[in-house]
């Protein structure tokens, strides 16, 4: 796929995937209005610290698909290659993993528990669909060399140490 292609079609699905479940929902359940009497200003501070944190994340994993899997995290645009650079070295699901992130920094900001609610059932379904949809899938497509990545790298809890393809775990 072409960069240009492959940027087009992960912005799209940027919009359409993290930007409904970590956007639109949230707002749909909180009108982005903070609870009353709204939480500790250290909790609150926590909450925006979390969501800048795990919106860098996404742009980060969004830019990798396209420079260094030459496709998008959309399945019907998907990779060239299997892309386990950057954040991908410590965890299989940083995409996942920071959007569930993003809502319970939300959560934390405007002292919403709906919205710890809705991180839970997120990361639940988006548990459902990494294991019954995407493993199967990489694993069709990419072999031993996702087979290796899968085994040494874990899924939701981010190793310390980068994992190189080179080395043995």
């Amino acid at each position: 796929m072409r960069t240009a292609a492959a940027a087009a079609g992960s912005s799209l699905f940027f919009a359409a995937a993290p930007g409904v479940v970590a956007g639109l929902v949230p707002w749909l359940l909180t009108g982005w209005e903070a609870a009353d009497p709204p939480w500790p200003w250290p909790v609150r501070v926590l909450g925006v610290l979390l969501v800048v944190a795990c919106v860098v994340v996404l742009v980060q994993a969004f830019v990798r698909f396209v420079r260094e899997g030459h496709g998008t995290p959309a399945p019907v645009g998907p990779t060239e290659q299997l892309v386990v650079g950057g954040l991908y070295r410590h965890v299989r699901n940083p995409m996942y993993v920071a959007v569930i992130g993003a809502i319970i920094g939300q959560a934390l900001l405007l002292g919403r528990p709906v919205l710890l609610v809705w991180a839970a059932l997120a990361g639940a379904t988006m548990a459902l669909f990494v294991r019954t949809y995407e493993e199967p899938v990489l694993m069709a497509r990419y072999g031993d060399q996702y087979r290796a990545y899968r085994q040494a790298v874990p899924g939701w809890l981010p190793r310390l140490r980068p994992w190189t393809p080179d080395s043995p775990g």
